[in-house]
């Protein structure tokens, strides 16, 4: 089974041997401060990197459901990719700081038919860290005429799909918000704590190392050990991004049969009569 990774060395390398078909997209993002992660990028990226904003590109316009980061519109999407200069045979190179954006492009593209997507293991962390080398120039556009096409293997769940899937015995509804949200002691973000009925806590950065590097094979099959490969698992967050490092970790681990709930849970709960659990201490 193939990786989604790649490292550091790898990149470097193949930046060094003038790859024409390697493509770079730094999407650093802070949520508490939006404009951060372009002025990021500004002052420093991985040379020859292009810039993708969570809010501006990687996200549609919100309206009442939804959720805070709906998908976006696919015509959209597309054009922002066509001046990247991507093509069928290329290969996409995709990083951010701490791990969360990066998967959110990984599997936008994935679900568009970009097929050679990987994800820089640690990011712009490792990558500096290791005395790599940087630039601030603006990479010029370089426009293709790429398409959009369906890929049946990244699905996308609505609200009523989940409704439906509460009461599945075989399907494992997964969130991947921090403890405290999911039990609903508190939260800070969204206008109700707690959870979707049955769903079961996965923390997004437990699939992680302290560096932002994605955990061994081997432990993150003991993080899922629960879960079976043949079981239908939906994926959920606060938003929609940071269930994205989840499905990444699955994916690595040979899981199929994962779908992201891309509204999450800011779209379940702008539903009025959406049924809500929490854990009482």
């Amino acid at each position: 089974m193939q990786s989604h990774l790649i490292s550091t060395t790898y990149l470097n390398e193949r930046q060094h041997q003038k790859e024409t078909n390697l493509v770079i997209i730094d999407v650093r993002f802070s949520l508490a401060e939006p404009e951060k992660g372009y002025e990021s990028y500004l002052f420093s990226h991985i040379p020859g990197a292009h810039y993708l904003d969570l809010n501006k590109h990687l996200s549609g316009t919100k309206s009442e459901h939804g959720g805070r980061h709906p998908l976006p519109d696919k015509q959209a999407f597309m054009e922002s990719l066509q001046g990247l200069g991507i093509e069928k045979q290329s290969l996409v190179v995709v990083y951010d700081e701490e791990g969360m954006t990066a998967p959110r492009l990984w599997w936008l593209l994935q679900m568009v038919g970009v097929v050679n997507v990987k994800i820089l293991d640690g990011g712009w962390t490792k990558w500096v860290k290791e005395g790599r080398d940087v630039e601030s120039e603006i990479p010029e556009l370089s426009e293709t005429n790429f398409q959009v096409k369906t890929n049946s293997a990244f699905h996308v769940l609505h609200y009523e799909d989940v409704v439906d899937s509460i009461k599945k015995q075989d399907t494992v509804i997964m969130d991947s918000r921090e403890p405290g949200r999911y039990q609903g002691l508190h939260e800070p973000i969204d206008a109700k704590a707690g959870h979707i009925p049955s769903a079961r806590n996965y923390f997004w950065k437990d699939v992680f190392n302290s560096d932002s590097t994605l955990k061994s094979k081997q432990e993150l099959a003991e993080h899922f050990k629960d879960i079976e490969q043949e079981q239908e698992i939906i994926v959920y967050c606060g938003s929609g991004v940071s269930a994205c490092p989840n499905i990444f970790a699955l994916k690595e681990l040979g899981y199929q049969n994962v779908s992201l709930y891309a509204g999450s849970w800011s779209d379940w709960i702008s539903y009025e009569n959406s049924p809500i659990a929490v854990i009482k201490s």
